[in-house]
């Protein structure tokens, strides 16, 4: 009687809400007609796309030229390098100034979904507001574009909403039909309803106990570092000065003659690298830096009042057994209320998010306390015989969302994801807010507001259907001429295929030659991954200027596995150190650097933490007594104390060699004192956090268990990363 009371109850409300929705969603049918003209169109009047990529120093060049662009843009995120691709392909003379890296501060960091906003969808109809249904409808739309402008980065992705309650099922059934009805002409692949026995199929990771079926509908995914690179770059070959690490010092200013007004016309900016600084004329200066929205806004007006509320969302990455290989999850209402997507990504599984007031900083950080929450919220989904570790979270990392600030809201989860152009009385306009999905549509509004207010010469927005970087000769068999052409291995022939597009045989171009006899080129950076040492080189083409650069955005390497990226960035430095001239301190300040942002900024300190001088040991006394037994073997002379001689040593006499940076490497990890030994209370700490399954994948633990095992059988020893985390 509940159950039929509930279908009957949300087929009334879902039945008026699919009549509201279709009639709202009818006025858009001709929009979508004549979007597929104007696509045409766009490819046909847009400037001519030039074949060579400027290096920086010609960019810069032509920054420091003296001559007056219509349009200069501060910030190179999505909506920042979305304004200079609008702007260029309109026939404006455009700059793109970031102080850092193209996407090195929220749109690197992102859940990786190209999304309307479910959730935001049942905001719209529970509470009648037009606002953000409209928004939703945009973001459909948007997410069509992205997928069409760039099919090698971006796909549709299948997401599951697991029901555990009968009632629940209609009703999300509902709003889930609702999401489509709203895509219209745009739905990627129409949702459908899944049993108990074909959900568990499809998802066997799942909690078995009181499910009742699930639901999947469809969304989209990126690489979403790589899709806000492939912007700039598409914007430079169509003749933006685009520039990196060229910091904003403050907005020149002149009077207006007529008005008698100060007016922006233009700003000052330093070479970070070099430290040079120059002035670049504009018409026009766009702010669109994200986060730092309201300190561009000061430059300009010191009292003028914050439009934005940063919001930190924490995201983490395991080993990809967690989820299947091309299907999501989606808990839509959380132990407290917010939203976590579980996702299948790069191979690996990315969950997340949380949503939490911070304060506006470069380098953000992810806290124990939100990982925690994540996973928390993860073992309420997955069985009881997936035993969700703290040790096997891979990497970690925290994104500040720029939102929009609403003065009378304290809670950040009820601010809208909509964007606002705003103009300054001298002239300064600033886009803020707004989402990854509908950053061309923001870059066209902000870009209208441009001609509008500052009379600019340029016709309506052109980038409707413009293929980005990469895009114009990919195809999804491109892979395979790379492996028969260049060969390469078909892991890595794919992911250069899913990340460089048709250029990806540029790449290939300048792969190193293996001497093996399979593959014959493409050198691995770590063995786990499919990243190649031809990347870096390439990715010094495309910009990059430190060894962070390679690790977080032209590879997603620190984003996968923050110990691969560690491991990996000696040798990145010194391929970047031929490319570009660095002297041995350079080498050094770069490795440092590097490290600094993988410690705190992908979650290599939180990793530390779980193991420390003052780690609590809990092991019976039977287990302290086994794990004895074992370090004892190897300190024969009681010292107290194992290092890497003593290792050498056991290995030696079952006749295995391993090479001696590998062994400092495993020592390392677990030598809290950073002495060079390992002590006894620091290995009965390491067995402890391994039973507690907050480490996993330590090498020196299998490494010493397979010495016990095997000293009477002279078997090999594997020391591969196991796939254990943070």
């Amino acid at each position: 009687m509940a159950f039929q009371k509930a279908v009957k109850g949300t087929a009334l409300i879902g039945g008026g809400a699919i009549a509201t929705v279709f009639g709202l969603s009818q006025f858009s049918q001709y929009r979508n007609k004549h979007g597929a003209l104007v696509q045409v169109q766009a490819e046909e009047d847009a400037p001519v796309r030039m074949e060579h990529l400027p290096s920086r120093e010609e960019q810069l060049a032509a920054l420091q030229s003296g001559a007056e662009f219509d349009v200069v843009v501060i910030g190179g995120g999505a909506t920042g390098c979305g304004c200079a691709l609008d702007a260029v392909t309109r026939g404006l003379k455009t700059a793109l100034l970031e102080r850092d890296d193209f996407s090195s501060g929220t749109s690197s960091r992102s859940t990786k979904l190209i999304h309307g906003g479910v959730r935001y969808l049942q905001k719209a109809i529970m509470n009648l507001d037009f606002e953000q249904y409209r928004m939703v409808k945009e973001a459909l739309e948007e997410r069509a574009q992205l997928l069409h402008s760039a099919p090698h980065l971006s796909a549709p992705l299948p997401i599951m909403l697991p029901i555990y309650k009968w009632w629940q099922l209609p009703y999300y059934w509902v709003g889930i039909k609702l999401y489509d009805l709203v895509a219209g002409s745009q739905c990627l692949k129409s949702s459908y309803v899944l049993t108990k026995a074909r959900a568990l199929e499809l998802f066997p990771m799942l909690r078995r106990d009181k499910l009742v079926g699930a639901i999947v509908y469809y969304d989209g995914q990126h690489n979403d570092a790589r899709m806000n690179l492939a912007i700039a770059l598409t914007a430079a070959r169509y003749g933006a000065a685009t520039a990196n690490y060229t910091e904003v010092r403050h907005l020149l200013k002149s009077t207006d003659t007529d008005t008698g007004r100060q007016r922006v016309c233009g700003v000052r900016c330093r070479d970070v690298i070099t430290g040079k600084e120059f002035d670049v004329r504009a018409k026009c200066v766009i702010n669109a830096t994200g986060p730092f929205t309201d300190s561009v806004r000061k430059m300009d007006d010191q009292e003028v009042p914050n439009i934005c509320q940063p919001s930190a969302g924490v995201h983490i990455v395991m080993p990809g057994y967690y989820s299947p290989d091309n299907m999501g999850l989606l808990d839509p209402a959380t132990s407290d209320g917010r939203v976590i997507f579980f996702l299948p990504w790069e191979k690996m599984t990315i969950a997340g998010t949380t949503d939490s007031p911070t304060d506006v900083t470069a380098h953000p950080i992810p806290t124990e306390e939100d990982i925690n929450f994540i996973l928390r919220e993860v073992r309420s989904y997955l069985g009881p015989d997936m035993e969700v570790r703290r040790g096997d979270v891979l990497a970690a990392w925290s994104g500040i969302r720029p939102l929009v600030t609403n003065p009378d809201s304290k809670d950040t989860q009820s601010i809208s994801r909509n964007h606002v152009v705003t103009v300054s009385d001298s002239g300064l306009i600033t886009i803020a807010g707004g989402k990854w999905t509908t950053y061309r549509a923001m870059a066209r509004d902000t870009i209208d507001t441009a001609v509008r207010e500052h009379c600019l010469k340029a016709g309506s927005c052109r980038t409707m259907g413009l293929q980005l970087e990469g895009a114009q000769d990919w195809s999804p068999t491109l892979y395979i001429r790379l492996v028969q052409d260049y060969g390469l291995e078909s892991e890595v022939a794919q992911h250069l295929a899913s990340t460089y597009g048709g250029k990806a045989f540029e790449v290939a171009k300048i792969a190193q030659v293996t001497g093996k006899r399979w593959p014959i080129v493409g050198k691995r950076l770590v063995s786990e991954f499919p990243y190649i040492e031809a990347e870096v080189v390439y990715g010094v083409k495309e910009y990059a200027r430190t060894a962070v650069d390679i690790i977080s955005r032209r590879t997603r390497l620190a984003f996968l596995n923050v110990q691969a990226a560690h491991e990996a960035l000696p040798r990145i430095v010194d391929i970047m150190a031929k490319e570009l001239n660095w002297c041995e301190h350079k080498k050094k300040e770069q490795l440092e650097t590097a490290k600094t942002f993988l410690y705190y900024e992908m979650g290599y300190k939180v990793k530390t933490d779980q193991l420390t001088n003052t780690s609590e040991i809990c092991l019976v006394p039977s287990d302290i007594e086994r794990y004895k037994k074992r370090f004892h073997m190897f300190d024969k002379d009681n010292k107290g104390f194992i290092t890497i001689l003593d290792v050498q040593r056991v290995l030696q006499s079952i006749s295995v060699q391993i090479d001696e940076n590998t062994l400092h490497e495993i020592l390392n990890e677990v030598d809290l004192n950073k002495n060079g030994q390992v002590e006894l209370n620091e290995f009965l700490q390491l067995m402890s956090a391994i039973q507690k399954g907050r480490v996993s994948g330590s090498r020196l633990a299998v490494l010493m268990k397979s010495a016990e095992e095997k000293l009477g059988h002279r078997q090999a020893i594997p020391v591969d990363r196991s796939g254990g985390g943070l």
